[in-house]
């Protein structure tokens, strides 16, 4: 097995991306047959609600966490919740999942769509930048 430190965690659904404000988090990669991956949030109680709905439900969702270092890309997961716990004015979440494949073409799709803008070199630079970090959904040119 293997820890990280989580820096970021955004929820994704169809109506964008929900930021969760972590105070602390850990990714565990299993390093098992089933390619298994833990995270652990540990958030104000005021955010416990979204997990406690996804967790009635059982629902798979999607998310992307920041693992070790800010900078980092952001990295895709399917996720279940499996478990929360109060900790005074914190929950702890523990989610299980797998990590997705991620899009290989996507830093090419998202300078391809900047081009398309007709941006200057300065603006497509910071934009490009900012794409990078955040990976806004890539709007297909076809």
């Amino acid at each position: 097995m293997k820890t990280f430190k989580m820096m970021s965690f955004d929820l994704l659904s169809e109506d964008g991306e929900q930021t969760i404000p972590i105070t602390d988090g850990l990714i565990i990669n299993q390093e098992n047959s089933h390619q298994s991956w833990v995270l652990e949030l540990f958030i104000p109680s005021q955010h416990r609600t979204i997990f406690e709905k996804l967790q009635a439900t059982g629902d798979v969702f999607d998310a992307r966490a920041v693992i070790s270092f800010p900078d980092n890309e952001p990295a895709p997961f399917s996720l279940v919740v499996s478990s929360m716990k109060n900790i005074g004015d914190h929950v702890s979440v523990l989610l299980k999942g797998k990590i997705k494949a991620r899009r290989n073409r996507y830093a090419e799709l998202l300078l391809q769509q900047l081009l398309a803008e007709g941006l200057s070199n300065k603006e497509l630079l910071i934009r490009f930048e900012q794409g990078m970090l955040k990976r806004p959904k890539i709007i297909s040119p076809n």
